[in-house]
């Protein structure tokens, strides 16, 4: 099994470290995707964007390698992201590359328009990826940067003419539990992951300086598990796509 989790800034991931961690335990393929470098953080004050670039280079590396994953970040702008076209092309190809069976990104109603942009363009890349067409356009028309799943550094920009399959499987689509959600709530036992979780928490901690401690990361992870019947969890709504044919409608 192949997951992506696609998050606007580093710590996002904190809401479902503790199942990429589980799944790549198990064997599974983990991707995590930023759509910027979150350089609006206050802790880079005047920071050159350089600089920014090469510190959450390492954090992410720190993050996927703790967890068994892999890292890409894309530089959409911090607090810029449109939910346009271009950025969820820049997405499908990367989709088309490490051909996700399911994604995992923010609620559609959360109150940061980052997060709200990239659930968005998380969903809308799915279509596009299943497209060749669209992802391997040229013709005039600039190509996105090329995805690189090596966890070296990214192009920043440039034409990439190597051609891409279309990704057309069935793709699971989660989404951070949000009350007001129409689709059905899934649990993930996370108990087994706990401590991990706990770790990548106060990475982020220290760096930002966070009152929000370990013990209480584990409180709420714990507290989810009750309402689930097991030790700790995280909740996500899933909101399904292109499923494959059925018999019937059951």
């Amino acid at each position: 099994m192949r997951i992506m989790a696609v998050f606007a800034h580093p710590d996002d991931e904190i809401g479902c470290i503790g199942t990429l961690a589980k799944h790549a335990a198990r064997g599974d393929e983990v991707l995590l995707v930023w759509t910027t470098l979150g350089e609006l953080a206050s802790q880079f004050g005047d920071t050159s964007h350089e600089e920014v670039t090469r510190v959450r280079r390492e954090h992410g590396a720190w993050v996927a390698e703790r967890i068994g994953a892999r890292y890409h970040f894309f530089d959409m702008g911090d607090s810029r992201m449109t939910g346009g076209r271009a950025e969820a092309l820049q997405l499908a190809r990367l989709y088309a590359q490490f051909r996700p069976n399911a994604v995992i990104t923010w609620s559609d109603d959360h109150p940061h328009p980052d997060h709200r942009m990239t659930a968005k363009i998380a969903f809308d890349a799915i279509t596009l990826a299943r497209i060749p067409k669209i992802i391997n356009e040229a013709g005039g028309v600039a190509m996105p940067p090329a995805p690189d799943l090596s966890g070296d550094a990214a192009p920043e920009s440039g034409e990439d003419v190597r051609r891409l399959d279309a990704w057309r499987e069935p793709v699971r689509f989660y989404q951070y539990f949000a009350p007001a959600s129409p689709y059905p709530e899934v649990f993930v036992n996370t108990a087994d992951t706990l401590d991990v979780g706990a770790e990548v928490m106060g990475f982020y901690q220290a760096f930002y300086r966070w009152q929000w401690t370990a013990e209480q990361y584990r409180a709420a992870r714990v507290d989810l598990g009750r309402l689930a019947g097991v030790g700790a969890a995280e909740r996500f709504n899933l909101r399904v796509t292109h499923l494959p044919a059925r018999d019937y409608l059951h």
